[in-house]
């Protein structure tokens, strides 16, 4: 009997790397897509020390999902291996924190064409194949920020946001294929693009995120999983994203308004001016 196939973009480090070893140790081929040979390297080893049988395979394959064509070339030779893939997920993703007013328009382009358009990119090379078996599942991980846009990521939630767009509409139309679709959004997730972006912070966004609970990329990528078996189409990992998850449009008031603003504005306020 074949083993189950997953391919991952974004595979080498953080949440797509936690996901392929939980897989590899459940007795799974893999296809690991990401742009650095150096991290595809090591993130082999690390599959492959997790596999249950030594007859499973990783395979990984060098390429940038923003270029359609080098990420199609990469999806078809992972495909060329192993068939469609099973399980589809699109974890590649960047974070460019800032003010609106401070950061250049290729932060903006930069973050839409890796967050939005590499997820697009990589499903559109996978789906005919897909589509062809009636099956598998396609995981898109948003953000918490899809859910609630928050002060410093004018760059970075309009691209969630777009992930989540993109989820729901792609649920209605490949539901009749049968392929299932979930959408995916983490809180802050301990990765080292996590503490890249925390360098780059302003202190509002810092003030903001220093509350809230970072999962390991362990759990978030249990907590996938486990939705995955359970075919959800909406996976929040921990309790806070699970309320927001449910709750967003009658939490982000509340949140922006009565919170949010308020610490920012005790961090932007300024002292009087002197009296004449």
């Amino acid at each position: 009997m074949a083993l189950p196939n997953a391919l991952i973009s974004g595979g080498s480090s953080g949440i797509g790397l936690a996901l392929a070893q939980s897989l590899a140790a459940q007795g799974w081929n893999l296809s690991i897509l990401a742009r650095d040979p150096a991290r595809l390297a090591a993130a082999r080893a690390a599959i492959q020390s997790a596999r249950r049988e030594t007859a499973q395979q990783v395979k990984t394959f060098s390429a940038d999902v923003t270029d359609a064509g080098a990420a199609a070339d990469a999806v078809h030779a992972a495909m060329a291996e192993f068939g469609p893939p099973r399980l589809l997920v699109t974890s590649a993703g960047i974070v460019i924190p800032g003010l609106f007013e401070t950061l250049p328009a290729s932060a903006f382009e930069r973050t839409m064409a890796v967050n939005y358009f590499g997820t697009l990119n990589v499903v559109r090379a996978a789906l005919p194949r897909m589509q062809a078996v009636r099956g598998g599942r396609i995981v898109l991980i948003s953000s918490g920020a899809g859910l609630v846009g928050l002060y410093g990521y004018t760059a970075y939630a309009p691209s969630k946001f777009a992930v989540r767009g993109f989820a729901e509409s792609l649920r209605a139309e490949l539901k009749p294929d049968g392929i299932a679709v979930s959408v995916v959004y983490p809180p802050d997730t301990d990765t080292p693009q996590l503490q890249e972006e925390q360098a780059l912070r302003p202190p509002a966004l810092a003030a903001l995120a220093s509350g809230s609970r970072v999962l390991s990329a362990d759990e978030v990528a249990r907590a996938i999983l486990k939705g995955v078996g359970r075919g959800k189409f909406i996976i929040a990992p921990g309790r806070d994203m699970k309320a927001l998850a449910m709750l967003h449009s009658l939490i982000a008031p509340l949140l922006n308004r009565v919170w949010a603003d308020r610490v920012v504005a005790r961090l932007h306020r300024r002292p009087p001016p002197p009296r004449a």
